[in-house]
């Protein structure tokens, strides 16, 4: 198993992330000595939810150790009897989810902030150490499987149907499966790009309305993420809309049809600014630097992919899919200094040599995600 950058919390926590980041590896390798219930498991699952009170008998009077319940979404109603023995027996809980949907209800008992909360992301450079591959990465992700396998298509694949059978089927997120396998394939030729929900409407033969439903399904499942657009203090009229991205890069490309009609340089750009992406949000989370991130643009086309604002500064990344820079791509960049002269800027690019250019740094996308927090 990979040494992953969250550190462990002293006190209960919630661990959110999608389904296959490591979660549950993780929570076995930090505490060993941890009581585990698994409600994935239906015996466990049906046995904690028709009786809540059964958690209590079932954690021995003498356990002094951490308390693992994983997939806690499952049965909202445990977090009553959680919060009751965090309160009257000192117990501390670490309590996963690879959904926000259920626990966002009105009435969820969510420990009123005796629980903090924490995300785990797909393994990063950082993470994945001298394993690190960019151009498996860009390919498969980084999924901890997808990661250490010859050949990871086939579990990608399975890993887009089985979620599409457990999350959305079974738990009946969407009425019509059929219509949600059509939304997630239009969605896929959204991958970073500004949403237009009525244009994603029209290719999958739905209403707009059940198109933002289903976005929000992905939101909820921590599957998708909306970027937001950077307008703080803006100097000029600039995009609103969100752009959308799939959590990882080998997510969308497994969802992502290819034909021959397909430009395979339109398709490594999606996935680099996927990866990149999944690289800023890690970090972000991890070190808890508490940036907000965006995406920034202007009306005649100017946009630089990434913007991160917080206390730490204003850092903004364009990302370019190619080993040649040219003068002209690094425009968006300039135009963004123009307005907030206080940032800094980088552009990160598939070449190999380094250099500063009019207030920018030109640098190998590799090396900048092996050494990320230098850079944020």
């Amino acid at each position: 198993m990979y040494a992953r950058l969250l550190m462990p919390p002293e006190d209960s926590f919630f661990l959110f992330g999608p389904r296959g980041v490591g979660k549950t590896a993780w929570l076995r390798k930090t505490f060993p000595g941890a009581l585990y219930f698994d409600l994935l498991e239906d015996r466990t699952w049906n046995r904690l939810l028709t009786d809540p009170g059964r958690l209590d008998t079932d954690i021995a009077a003498s356990h002094r150790d951490w308390v693992v319940i994983d997939e806690i979404q499952r049965a909202p109603a445990l977090l009553n009897e959680v919060h009751r023995l965090i309160e009257s027996r000192g117990i501390r809980f670490a309590l996963t989810s690879s959904s926000a949907r259920k626990l966002r209800r009105r009435g969820v008992n969510l420990l009123a902030g005796r629980a903090l909360t924490h995300h785990m992301h797909p393994l990063t450079a950082r993470e994945l150490a001298g394993d690190f591959d960019l151009a498996r990465g860009l390919k498969w992700g980084g999924l901890p499987h997808a990661c250490t396998i010859a050949d990871p298509e086939p579990f990608l694949q399975s890993y887009v149907a089985s979620w599409l059978r457990e999350e959305v089927q079974q738990e009946g997120l969407s009425r019509n499966i059929a219509a949600f396998g059509r939304f997630l394939e239009a969605a896929s030729f959204s991958q970073g790009a500004v949403l237009n929900m009525a244009s994603v409407a029209r290719d999958c033969s739905v209403s707009a309305k059940v198109v933002e439903g289903y976005f929000q399904i992905l939101d909820d499942l921590l599957i998708g993420y909306r970027l937001p657009a950077f307008t703080r203090r803006a100097k000029r009229r600039v995009a609103l809309h969100p752009k959308f991205y799939f959590f990882d890069a080998g997510v969308f490309r497994a969802i992502r049809p290819v034909g021959p009609l397909d430009a395979p340089e339109e398709i490594r750009g999606a996935a680099l600014e996927t990866f990149f992406l999944q690289h800023l949000r890690a970090h972000n989370d991890y070190g808890n630097l508490g940036y907000s991130l965006h995406y920034w643009r202007t009306p005649t086309g100017r946009e630089v992919d990434f913007v991160l604002y917080g206390e730490r500064g204003l850092r903004a990344f364009e990302v370019k899919a190619s080993e040649r820079v040219r003068s002209g791509d690094l425009d968006a960049l300039r135009e963004f200094l123009k307005d907030y002269p206080m940032a800094t800027a980088k552009l990160v690019y598939l070449g190999n040599r380094r250099w500063h250019e009019g207030g920018i740094d030109v640098l190998p996308v590799a090396e900048v995600l092996k050494e990320l927090d230098a850079h944020l």
